[in-house]
């Protein structure tokens, strides 16, 4: 009979956990305290951040677009590209059939 790692590890005096590892998806301590210091400066600057790309735009609009443009990525995220097909790859419609009818005149319209 196997015995699970978490057995093993009492059997051995061992914390239940000890060698198992951050679960799958769980951010380490230095990514979430590095997350949470650029959090903190982006907050701390929100309103000079306006100012800045005013005096950027002053110089160079496109420049400014682009600042923007790339800030505005951490809070609104790209949308990922789907492709959307039929079985094996091909299209999922391969024609549209559109069939016209009188409408009848005694209904109102």
């Amino acid at each position: 009979m196997e015995i699970s790692k978490v057995e093993e590890n009492k059997a051995n005096g061992l914390p239940p956990n000890a060698g198992l590892g951050r679960p799958k998806g769980a951010p380490n301590k230095s990514t979430t305290a590095v997350r949470e210091a650029i959090a903190r400066m982006a907050e701390d600057n929100a309103e000079n951040f306006a100012e800045w790309l005013t005096k950027v735009a002053a110089e160079s609009p496109e420049k400014a677009c682009d600042i923007y443009l790339k800030a505005i990525e951490y809070h609104i995220p790209k949308l990922a590209r789907t492709e959307v097909t039929g079985k094996d790859g091909e299209p999922l419609l391969t024609g549209i059939q559109v069939t016209f009818v009188k409408p009848d005149e005694s209904s109102p319209a």
